[in-house]
Protein backbone atom coordinates (compact mmCIF):
# COMPACT_ATOMS: atom_id res chain seq x y z
CA UNK A 1 0.00 0.00 0.00
CA UNK A 2 3.19 2.47 1.03
CA UNK A 3 5.79 1.14 -2.05
CA UNK A 4 7.92 3.84 -2.43
CA UNK A 5 6.61 6.26 -0.13
CA UNK A 6 8.83 7.73 2.65
CA UNK A 7 7.44 8.12 5.89
CA UNK A 8 9.05 10.07 9.18
CA UNK A 9 7.84 8.88 12.40
CA UNK A 10 8.26 10.79 15.91
CA UNK A 11 8.68 8.30 18.60
CA UNK A 12 9.62 5.96 16.64
CA UNK A 13 11.65 4.15 19.28
CA UNK A 14 9.06 3.75 21.59
CA UNK A 15 6.55 1.26 22.48
CA UNK A 16 4.14 2.23 19.82
CA UNK A 17 6.41 3.97 17.42
CA UNK A 18 8.37 0.75 16.63
CA UNK A 19 5.37 -1.19 16.13
CA UNK A 20 3.87 1.28 13.66
CA UNK A 21 7.46 1.45 11.98
CA UNK A 22 7.47 -1.92 11.57
CA UNK A 23 3.82 -2.12 9.83
CA UNK A 24 4.64 0.91 7.41
CA UNK A 25 7.98 -0.51 6.52
CA UNK A 26 5.91 -4.05 6.02
CA UNK A 27 3.51 -1.93 3.97
CA UNK A 28 6.56 -0.73 1.68
CA UNK A 29 7.19 2.68 2.66
CA UNK A 30 10.58 3.55 3.83
CA UNK A 31 10.72 4.83 7.58
CA UNK A 32 12.69 7.87 8.95
CA UNK A 33 13.06 7.58 13.25
CA UNK A 34 13.14 10.33 14.92
CA UNK A 35 13.67 10.06 18.62
CA UNK A 36 14.81 12.17 21.59
CA UNK A 37 16.22 8.72 23.29
CA UNK A 38 18.86 7.28 21.60
CA UNK A 39 18.75 4.11 19.77
CA UNK A 40 20.64 0.86 20.47
CA UNK A 41 21.17 0.52 16.55
CA UNK A 42 22.54 2.57 13.51
CA UNK A 43 21.40 3.44 10.64
CA UNK A 44 21.29 6.28 8.11
CA UNK A 45 17.21 6.60 8.88
CA UNK A 46 17.58 6.73 12.57
CA UNK A 47 18.22 10.27 13.74
CA UNK A 48 18.16 9.45 17.59
CA UNK A 49 18.54 11.71 20.47
CA UNK A 50 16.48 14.64 18.69
CA UNK A 51 15.16 17.36 19.99
CA UNK A 52 11.80 17.58 18.66
CA UNK A 53 11.07 20.80 20.55
CA UNK A 54 14.14 22.59 18.70
CA UNK A 55 12.92 23.42 15.31
CA UNK A 56 16.60 24.33 13.62
CA UNK A 57 17.85 20.44 14.80
CA UNK A 58 14.40 18.86 13.53
CA UNK A 59 14.62 21.46 10.13
CA UNK A 60 18.06 19.55 9.92
CA UNK A 61 16.76 16.07 9.89
CA UNK A 62 14.19 16.64 7.92
CA UNK A 63 16.42 17.96 5.00
CA UNK A 64 18.62 14.81 5.93
CA UNK A 65 15.63 12.83 5.28
CA UNK A 66 15.00 14.66 2.25
CA UNK A 67 18.66 14.38 0.91
CA UNK A 68 18.61 10.94 1.54
CA UNK A 69 15.16 9.54 0.03
CA UNK A 70 14.58 12.26 -2.35
CA UNK A 71 11.27 13.64 -0.30
CA UNK A 72 9.00 13.00 2.22
CA UNK A 73 5.32 11.50 1.96
CA UNK A 74 4.13 11.15 4.82
CA UNK A 75 4.36 12.33 8.76
CA UNK A 76 3.00 10.10 11.66
CA UNK A 77 3.14 12.39 14.99
CA UNK A 78 3.62 10.01 17.98
CA UNK A 79 6.22 11.90 20.16
CA UNK A 80 4.97 12.19 23.18
CA UNK A 81 4.36 11.80 26.69
CA UNK A 82 1.78 10.97 29.73
CA UNK A 83 1.63 12.02 33.73
CA UNK A 84 -0.99 12.39 36.24
CA UNK A 85 -1.51 15.50 38.42
CA UNK A 86 -4.05 17.19 39.89
CA UNK A 87 -3.97 21.13 39.56
CA UNK A 88 -3.29 21.70 43.20
CA UNK A 89 -0.03 19.22 42.40
CA UNK A 90 0.84 20.29 39.24
CA UNK A 91 2.29 23.43 38.78
CA UNK A 92 2.90 26.15 35.40
CA UNK A 93 6.31 23.88 34.60
CA UNK A 94 3.84 20.65 34.39
CA UNK A 95 1.24 21.78 32.43
CA UNK A 96 4.39 23.59 29.70
CA UNK A 97 6.13 20.54 29.71
CA UNK A 98 3.29 18.24 28.46
CA UNK A 99 2.45 20.62 25.92
CA UNK A 100 6.00 21.08 24.45
CA UNK A 101 5.96 17.11 24.50
CA UNK A 102 2.66 16.24 23.00
CA UNK A 103 1.89 19.28 21.01
CA UNK A 104 4.97 21.12 20.14
CA UNK A 105 6.70 18.15 19.02
CA UNK A 106 3.75 17.93 16.22
CA UNK A 107 4.14 21.56 15.38
CA UNK A 108 8.17 21.70 14.93
CA UNK A 109 7.79 18.53 13.35
CA UNK A 110 5.08 19.36 10.95
CA UNK A 111 6.60 23.17 9.95
CA UNK A 112 9.65 21.11 9.69
CA UNK A 113 7.91 18.77 6.70
CA UNK A 114 6.08 20.84 5.46
CA UNK A 115 7.84 21.90 2.32
CA UNK A 116 8.53 18.17 1.00
CA UNK A 117 4.88 17.32 2.18
CA UNK A 118 3.73 19.91 -0.22
CA UNK A 119 6.37 18.62 -3.17
CA UNK A 120 5.22 15.23 -2.89
CA UNK A 121 1.59 15.25 -4.65
CA UNK A 122 -0.12 12.46 -2.27
CA UNK A 123 1.53 14.51 1.53
CA UNK A 124 -0.37 13.05 4.80
CA UNK A 125 0.13 13.73 7.98
CA UNK A 126 -1.01 11.36 10.65
CA UNK A 127 -1.28 12.71 14.95
CA UNK A 128 -1.52 10.80 17.22
CA UNK A 129 -4.37 12.44 20.16
CA UNK A 130 -6.18 10.53 22.57
CA UNK A 131 -9.59 9.83 23.68
CA UNK A 132 -9.64 11.00 26.56
CA UNK A 133 -9.17 14.65 25.70
CA UNK A 134 -13.15 14.46 24.78
CA UNK A 135 -14.01 13.96 28.59
CA UNK A 136 -10.82 14.71 31.18
CA UNK A 137 -11.29 13.27 34.56
CA UNK A 138 -9.65 13.88 37.58
CA UNK A 139 -5.44 14.47 37.17
CA UNK A 140 -5.96 14.52 33.57
CA UNK A 141 -5.49 17.92 33.27
CA UNK A 142 -2.55 18.99 31.67
CA UNK A 143 -2.21 15.54 29.49
CA UNK A 144 -5.95 16.06 28.03
CA UNK A 145 -5.55 19.98 27.24
CA UNK A 146 -2.24 19.24 25.48
CA UNK A 147 -3.74 16.23 23.36
CA UNK A 148 -7.17 18.41 22.95
CA UNK A 149 -4.54 21.13 21.19
CA UNK A 150 -3.43 18.08 18.73
CA UNK A 151 -7.17 17.33 17.88
CA UNK A 152 -7.83 21.00 17.21
CA UNK A 153 -4.22 21.45 15.38
CA UNK A 154 -4.81 18.18 13.56
CA UNK A 155 -8.43 20.06 11.70
CA UNK A 156 -6.49 23.73 11.11
CA UNK A 157 -4.14 22.42 9.66
CA UNK A 158 -6.49 20.08 7.31
CA UNK A 159 -8.29 23.54 6.28
CA UNK A 160 -4.82 25.31 5.69
CA UNK A 161 -2.80 22.63 4.00
CA UNK A 162 -5.96 21.61 1.44
CA UNK A 163 -4.80 23.20 -1.65
CA UNK A 164 -1.72 21.58 -1.07
CA UNK A 165 -2.90 18.43 -1.60
CA UNK A 166 -1.82 17.22 2.06
CA UNK A 167 -4.39 15.66 4.08
CA UNK A 168 -3.59 15.49 8.13
CA UNK A 169 -5.85 13.52 10.49
CA UNK A 170 -5.77 12.35 14.22
CA UNK A 171 -6.15 9.49 15.77
CA UNK A 172 -7.50 9.18 19.23
CA UNK A 173 -6.82 6.00 20.92
CA UNK A 174 -8.41 4.59 24.40
CA UNK A 175 -5.47 2.94 26.20
CA UNK A 176 -2.75 1.43 24.73
CA UNK A 177 -1.26 -2.02 25.64
CA UNK A 178 2.30 -1.09 26.19
CA UNK A 179 4.80 -1.86 29.12
CA UNK A 180 4.77 1.56 30.56
CA UNK A 181 0.90 1.66 30.79
CA UNK A 182 1.23 -1.46 32.46
CA UNK A 183 3.36 -0.59 34.95
CA UNK A 184 1.59 2.42 35.64
CA UNK A 185 -2.21 0.79 35.80
CA UNK A 186 -0.95 -3.14 37.24
CA UNK A 187 -4.78 -3.67 38.23
CA UNK A 188 -5.88 -2.77 34.92
CA UNK A 189 -7.95 -5.33 32.63
CA UNK A 190 -5.45 -5.38 29.71
CA UNK A 191 -7.42 -7.30 27.58
CA UNK A 192 -9.49 -3.63 26.89
CA UNK A 193 -6.88 -1.97 25.72
CA UNK A 194 -5.92 -1.16 22.54
CA UNK A 195 -2.79 -2.82 20.11
CA UNK A 196 -0.53 -1.05 19.08
CA UNK A 197 -0.75 -2.94 15.62
CA UNK A 198 -4.30 -1.93 15.40
CA UNK A 199 -3.26 1.73 15.89
CA UNK A 200 -0.64 0.98 13.09
CA UNK A 201 -2.96 -0.63 10.55
CA UNK A 202 -5.09 2.64 10.38
CA UNK A 203 -2.41 4.61 10.43
CA UNK A 204 -1.10 2.67 7.47
CA UNK A 205 -4.70 3.01 6.02
CA UNK A 206 -4.71 6.67 6.27
CA UNK A 207 -1.16 7.30 5.01
CA UNK A 208 -2.83 5.77 1.68
CA UNK A 209 -4.11 6.19 -1.16
CA UNK A 210 -7.44 4.41 -0.14
CA UNK A 211 -7.68 7.22 2.39
CA UNK A 212 -7.51 10.12 -0.62
CA UNK A 213 -10.80 12.01 0.17
CA UNK A 214 -10.39 11.95 4.07
CA UNK A 215 -8.88 14.68 5.78
CA UNK A 216 -9.49 16.68 8.84
CA UNK A 217 -11.12 13.52 10.69
CA UNK A 218 -10.55 12.39 14.09
CA UNK A 219 -10.67 8.77 14.55
CA UNK A 220 -11.17 7.48 17.97
CA UNK A 221 -9.46 3.44 17.96
CA UNK A 222 -11.14 2.15 21.15
CA UNK A 223 -11.62 -1.51 20.56
CA UNK A 224 -8.97 -4.31 21.57
CA UNK A 225 -8.35 -6.99 18.67
CA UNK A 226 -6.68 -10.22 19.66
CA UNK A 227 -6.45 -13.18 17.59
CA UNK A 228 -8.06 -16.16 18.78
Amino acid sequence: MLEGRTIVVTGALGALGRTVAEVLEAAGAKVAHFDHVKADVSGELIFDGLDLTDEAATTAAMAAVVKRCGGIDGLVNIAGGFTYATLADAPASVWDQMFRINLVTAVTATRAALSALSASGSGSIVNIGAGAAAKAGAGMGPYTASKAGVAKLTESLAEELAGAGVRVNAILPSTIDTPANRRGMPTADFSTWVQPGDIATVIVFLLSDQAAAITGALIPVTMSHRGG
